[in-house]
């Protein structure tokens, strides 16, 4: 079901991001693929720290996330590991899927020694608050960012 993703499988990651509102303002899931998506990809996919997987059915791509592992100097040196960019096909949702996605993105975050899983979420996605909270995750910061 999860798995490291490919090249070929880009434009449908893509495609998954821009399918909610705030990806639609954001990404461009037309064809040929915007080159920074290719770059992007093959930085990610040089950094042994880095996993954007997807979530196959069937051979339908229906669910990325990208689990980035992160080495700290707080509590003892541990290592996090980071979610972003979780998106289910809208076809799949309420199927169970997305919460398949985050237990596999902690098992794995476990198996390569990290100590806790983090993502962050839209202040406007009241639906995604509650299920990350029903997954066992919890609301402990305020994140931040910056526009450059």
């Amino acid at each position: 079901m999860m798995r490291r993703a490919t090249r070929a499988d880009l434009p449908a990651i893509v495609a998954l991001l821009a399918d909610d509102t705030l990806g639609a303002g954001r990404e461009d899931a037309s064809l040929p693929l915007n080159a920074a998506y290719l770059s992007a990809f093959e930085a990610i996919e040089r950094d042994e720290n880095q996993f954007l997987a997807v979530a196959e059915q069937d051979g339908a791509l229906l669910g990325c996330l990208h689990l980035t592992f992160l080495p700290g100097i707080s509590r003892p040196g541990a290592w996090r590991g980071q979610v972003e960019s979780v998106r289910v096909a809208a076809a799949a949702r309420g199927s169970g899927l997305g919460r398949r996605m985050l237990e596999w993105a902690a098992e794995t975050a476990r198996a390569r020694g990290c100590t806790l899983v983090q993502l962050t979420t839209d202040k406007t996605r009241p639906e995604a608050h509650r299920f990350y909270e029903n997954l066992g995750y919890q609301p402990t910061h305020i994140g931040y960012k910056l526009p450059l």
